[in-house]
């Protein structure tokens, strides 16, 4: 769903001051609109991807202040992604986030760099501030 549909649905016009440009990549879509919407009512960019394939070649084609994965199933599908990520930008923060605690996952996204790993439901105010926490450390380094 790209920017100006979300817009057209909320009813609400944005600015072009971004706070800094966010790829989410999760394959429920569902839960892709739903963290797109909150990342840009907050001023956010957002390029979202339904796909970890797509997600690894958007980290090819175009710079991002903050990753968002979804973990997929317990196999920790979006691993792939984050490990791309590392070869572009080992500095580059990122976060999980799981639609339920696995704790292989998430020592393993701990173990990859993940600044957070955020299990379902999540609420918005966590989600938020660890997002502008670390695009806002990411932007004083």
């Amino acid at each position: 769903m790209t920017q100006k549909t979300i817009d057209a649905r909320r009813g609400k016009n944005y600015t072009n001051h971004s706070k800094g440009t966010v790829l989410l990549v999760d394959e429920d879509r569902e839960d892709l609109h739903y963290f797109s919407a909150i990342l840009l009512e907050q001023g956010y960019q957002v390029r979202g991807s339904a796909s970890y394939e797509e997600g690894t070649r958007l980290l090819d084609s175009e710079a991002f202040d903050f990753i968002i994965i979804g973990q997929g199933g317990p196999n920790f599908e979006g691993r792939r992604v984050l490990e791309h990520a590392n070869q572009i930008d080992r500095h580059r923060p990122f976060m999980v986030v799981a639609r339920c605690l696995n704790m292989d996952c998430y020592l393993e996204a701990m173990q990859l760099g993940a600044v957070d790993y955020l299990a379902q439901p999540v609420s918005v105010r966590d989600f938020e501030r660890v997002v502008d926490t670390h695009v806002r450390a990411g932007a004083v380094a």
